[in-house]
């Protein structure tokens, strides 16, 4: 546990004076920043007070913007010591390869949080200094939310690093997975329910499949219990799961896969070339 611990100190101390952790914290908290500009805080719309507008439209673009940022941030840490020439004297330290590859993973997933959980806690901030009201259910249950959504796309990303014998490679893929995800698969869906006749039960279980749909329907189920902005896509979601099930699988799904992802990341690392 040391080394993991020390291992993982170290991806944040390189995190920390690398560019892209610069603009990633500058994107998250130039986000929350615009919102109080716009006034988000001092609204009333449709039943929803300013603080939960503002973390409701924070997630939706936490949706966009997050998986994306992990991805490509993230395929650099096996491939990039790989292609830098430094992994072989990396690996000759006294660390054994489970310490040093989740001590990374451990890292990258502090480093990648805190951001985003930090724009959120002055959100807060915020809201208590305006005496305002601040849904703490909603808060901890997005919160919650944002940690297996990172999670997820971060053992996808070190899936995609153990693999990568480049880092060219290893992003290219990151920014097409996260384009698969965002565009794709449901134009795909879209297609297959059109031309194969699908029954619409097989084509909603299989769209929640992809963890960035189940992270956006749970946020969705958290302001909307009815999933009114679905249509009749909502009956099949509550028909399957119910409410409370639907919102177990938006939690439990994107973690088990990150998890499955990042443990094959780990055994084809450890077996494979290490040179």
């Amino acid at each position: 546990m040391k080394h993991l611990w020390l291992t993982a100190l170290l991806d944040i101390s390189e995190s920390l004076r690398a560019r892209w952790f610069l603009l990633y914290t500058t994107v998250f908290g130039g986000i929350i920043v615009l919102l109080f500009v716009f006034g988000l805080t001092e609204s009333r719309i449709m039943g929803f007070t300013g603080l939960t507008r503002l973390l409701l439209i924070y997630i939706q673009l936490c949706v966009a913007i997050l998986p994306v940022f992990i991805l490509i941030s993230t395929v650099r840490s096996v491939a990039g010591d790989r292609e830098a020439g430094i992994f072989e004297y990396l690996l000759s330290l006294p660390v054994s390869l489970s310490a040093w590859y989740w001590g990374k993973m451990i890292g990258r997933f502090i480093i990648i949080f805190l951001p985003v959980f930090l724009a959120m806690i002055a959100a807060v901030g915020w809201a208590l200094w305006r005496d305002a009201d601040v849904p703490w259910d909603l808060f901890f249950l997005y919160t919650g939310l944002l940690v297996v959504l990172a999670w997820c796309f971060l053992g996808m990303g070190m899936l995609i690093s153990s693999i990568s014998r480049s880092v060219d490679i290893a992003q290219g893929t990151g920014f097409f997975l996260w384009l698969f995800f965002l565009l794709f698969l449901d134009l795909i869906l879209l297609g297959l329910m059109i031309r194969e006749q699908l029954p619409s039960e097989s084509i909603v279980f299989i769209a929640l499949l992809n963890p960035l749909q189940a992270f956006r329907t749970g946020a969705m189920l958290l302001f909307d219990p009815q999933l009114i902005l679905l249509g009749p896509t909502a009956y099949v979601i509550i028909d399957l799961f119910g409410q409370k099930g639907y919102l177990i699988w938006s939690f439990a799904y994107p973690f088990v896969f990150g998890s499955l992802c990042a443990m094959m990341g780990y055994l084809l690392f450890r077996r494979g070339d290490l040179s």
